[in-house]
Order: structure tokens, then C-alpha cells, then sequence
């Protein structure tokens, strides 16, 4: 895949974030580290120590238990949340076009959060775990990459 000039490219996962611009051109890009981040994620016995709750049948003796809430998982999504305010936050002033490399799901959170005119300027959406990789490794996947 040929990487335009000044396209933006951002590589995230539910706990590491990085943005990258290409200065070089579409023959010979080379991709500038721009914004990195990362969060600790603890698992969720370390975020939270509670039971589930229990609910009661109306009649009778039954009893069953409320699903525990995966804090893992919620604090993940939040990242990818904040990650996509700074997606946009990074693309609302020009025209700039931009990649987005993240696991599916990930992808799939954030594409719900993007606003359609930033959807629109999306080059390529690749479903891969390529977060906290160099700009050599997200450069060799987007030359393999077909667009």
C-alpha cells in the first residue's frame, strides 16, 4: 500500500497507542513517532474484589446470580474511546487523510465514535494488533498491506 505525504497513521489497542505521520513520500516513507501512549490495565480481580449480586425469585426458594462486570474490558474500551478524541482531535482542523490499525473489536468501538467526515478521509481500516510496534514494523505492514 502507497502512504501518501502527511498521512496520519495510528496503531491501537486497549491499552497502547501510537501516531505516527509520514514525512517521506509514497516511494520512500518514513513515519514520525508523533504521540505515544500507554496504560497500565490491571486485571479485573486487581481493579475490583466484589461479588456479583443476587437476585430472588418472587415465588419460591430460587436464587441467581447478576453477571460480574469485566473492569478489564471497560477500562480497555475507555482507552480506545480516549484514543479515538485524540484521533479526532488530530485530524479536525485540515484534510488530512489517516490510517487506522487496531484489533477488530477496537476498531469496531472507535468507528462508532468517529465522526463521519473523519470516517470519510479513512484511507484504510486494518484489523491487526500493531500497537506499540516501531515505525519500521508499522511501515513493513502497510507495505504488505492491499488496499
Amino acid at each position: 500500500m502507497l502512504i501518501a505525504h502527511d498521512v496520519l497513521i495510528m496503531a491501537v489497542d486497549g491499552a497502547r497507542m501510537s501516531l505516527f505521520r509520514n514525512k517521506g513520500s509514497m516511494q520512500e516513507p518514513h513515519l514520525e513517532l508523533l504521540v505515544e501512549e500507554e496504560q497500565k490495565t490491571p486485571s479485573t480481580a486487581e481493579l475490583g474484589d466484589d461479588q456479583p449480586g443476587r437476585s430472588f425469585e418472587s415465588s419460591g426458594d430460587r436464587r441467581g446470580a447478576y453477571e460480574t462486570t469485566d473492569l478489564h474490558r471497560q477500562a480497555e474500551d475507555d482507552f480506545a474511546l480516549e484514543m479515538a478524541e485524540l484521533f479526532i482531535f488530530h485530524m479536525k482542523d485540515d484534510d488530512r487523510q489517516a490510517i487506522l490499525i487496531a484489533p477488530p473489536k477496537v476498531l469496531g468501538l472507535m468507528r462508532k465514535h468517529l465522526p463521519d467526515d473523519i470516517r470519510q478521509r479513512l484511507i484504510a481500516e486494518i484489523d491487526k494488533d500493531y500497537a506499540g510496534r516501531t515505525a519500521l514494523d508499522v511501515a513493513g505492514l502497510l507495505d504488505k498491506h492491499e488496499a
